[in-house]
């Protein structure tokens, strides 16, 4: 029986995460870490209601765990909000990798960390994962820097990059692109969207199943996760209106520039997922089928 514990399982990965494990409960002894009460729907595994930004706790209840895996979904991933409140960003996306590296050496534990496209500045797109990181935001650099943070330990890890991550689970704190374009179209609302930034969008589920093989296989080191095609984000929405039978004519195009975000954003990012494909025998689908099968667990 493998012990994993889930931080953040209460968020859109955490939830994905336990209905993926959870389906082998013969395999896998499931804990489930996030703040406040469970809110997956699900009492089949171990919940731990903690504040994983307090080291002694964090420390504590995975030192009782003794788990063999840590699956590391928790983080601060609103872009805006890490540019503005950077020494909370600093805290949840840095330190605590930081404790979770060290936690992991001390009880020989395989962390598995999420990390993302906005870590690179978007000039070349379609990245690999030997390029060159250069980011553009502070949330991308304190991804960047937890990266760091595992390259540099002593303990087996594994980091999946991923981007604009999608789907629908029991309780949602949040939105994503597919729900939130849906949701306005289908009240009849004209949308804007940006032409100049293009993304390759990953299902959810597909992160957690990324997430499952890493843990099955070992595998070591830094591979890349998300659809394979590379699309604008208007392209993104219009394909969406067209997967749920909306009006493509409420979507407006928009530049960045005209936006005045609070951090900048990569224009170009995309993954080469070839090692993907070659090291954990996984095969992305493009953003088109994703969505029909999307749209089959909503109907």
């Amino acid at each position: 029986m493998v012990k994993v514990v889930v931080t953040g399982s209460n968020g859109l990965l955490g939830q994905s995460l336990l209905d993926l494990l959870l389906q082998e409960k013969e395999n896998y002894e499931v804990y489930g870490f996030s703040r406040g009460e469970n809110r997956s729907g699900r009492n089949d595994f171990s919940y731990v209601s903690i504040d994983i930004t307090q080291e002694e706790n964090l420390k504590k209840a995975l030192i009782e765990i003794q788990p063999n895996f840590i699956i590391n979904t928790a983080a601060m991933t609103q872009v805006d909000d890490c540019e503005n409140q950077k020494a909370a960003c600093d805290l949840l996306n840095v330190t605590v990798v930081k404790w979770l590296s060290e936690i992991s050496e001390e009880i020989n534990a395989h962390l598995i960390h999420i990390s993302t496209d906005f870590i690179f500045d978007g000039i070349k797109g379609n990245y690999k994962e030997t390029d060159t990181a250069n980011p553009l935001s502070y949330y991308g650099l304190s991804k960047l820097k937890s990266e760091e943070l595992l390259l540099k330990s002593n303990i087996n890890y594994t980091i999946l990059r991923t981007i604009l991550v999608y789907g629908k689970v029991f309780d949602m704190s949040r939105s994503n692109i597919v729900l939130w374009v849906k949701e306005m179209l289908e009240k009849g609302k004209e949308i804007t969207i940006v032409d100049d930034q293009f993304r390759a969008p990953t299902y959810v589920k597909d992160l957690a199943i990324a997430c499952k093989i890493s843990m099955d296989k070992k595998a070591l080191g830094i591979f890349n996760i998300s659809s394979n095609g590379l699309l604008s984000v208007f392209d993104i929405a219009k394909e969406i209106a067209v997967a749920f039978n909306l009006d493509t004519n409420l979507i407006k195009p928009i530049s960045t520039f005209t936006l005045n975000q609070t951090a900048p954003r990569p224009a170009r990012t995309g993954f080469d997922l070839s090692k993907t494909n070659k090291e954990l025998d996984f095969y992305p689908k493009s953003f088109k089928e994703d969505l029909q099968k999307f749209k089959e667990i909503l109907i």
